[in-house]
């Protein structure tokens, strides 16, 4: 059965890696629904995370395949564990003056914000779930949309018991 997937890959932030990452991706079938990349907590690395749909087999394959890069530091599934993920997108819709108080309830019902007004249109901010992000779209499409730009899942797990933590720990250190 397929189902989506959030996948945390900890690289070394040089030239080409995410490249080869997309590539493997692309070589076993699996679309990419979104990756963000940013610097990781450590000087050096970066921090991928990519969510994917596919069965629980393949994308057990594709970590695997994941941790032969050279490049690859660590691949967490973080859908395995409680996490916590978060999109932002920013929506710019057509608001004339009369429209923008009914525009308003929309925004404030979502807790997302107006980061632009300008004489016809509004840019507004959402953060949060894949799912609020849809359902915000979904409300203010009869206003008409203008420009979309999201930036994709992140995403980590949620606090990781204490012995978890410290197998991690003595892992780290017999690979030093």
């Amino acid at each position: 059965m397929n189902e989506q997937h959030t996948i945390s890959i900890l690289v070394h932030d040089q030239p080409g890696v995410l490249q080869r990452v997309c590539g493997l991706f692309g070589r076993r079938g699996f679309n990419i629904d979104s990756i963000t990349v940013g610097s990781s907590e450590e000087s050096g690395l970066s921090r991928m995370i990519i969510r994917t749909t596919g069965d629980e087999r393949t994308v057990e394959q594709v970590e695997k395949q994941l941790n032969k890069l050279i490049d690859v530091i660590r691949v967490v599934p973080l859908s395995a564990s409680p996490m916590v993920a978060r999109e932002l997108a920013l929506i710019q819709i057509k608001a004339e003056p009369p429209l923008r108080p009914e525009i308003m309830g929309v925004v404030s019902a979502f807790r997302a914000s107006v980061v632009d007004i300008g004489h016809h249109s509004m840019i507004i901010q959402a953060v949060g779930e894949t799912d609020k992000i849809n359902a915000i779209l979904k409300l203010l499409e009869p206003y008409g949309i203008m420009e979309i730009s999201r930036t994709g899942t992140t995403a980590m797990t949620r606090e990781i018991p204490v012995e978890t933590q410290l197998s991690r720990s003595s892992q780290a250190a017999d690979a030093v």
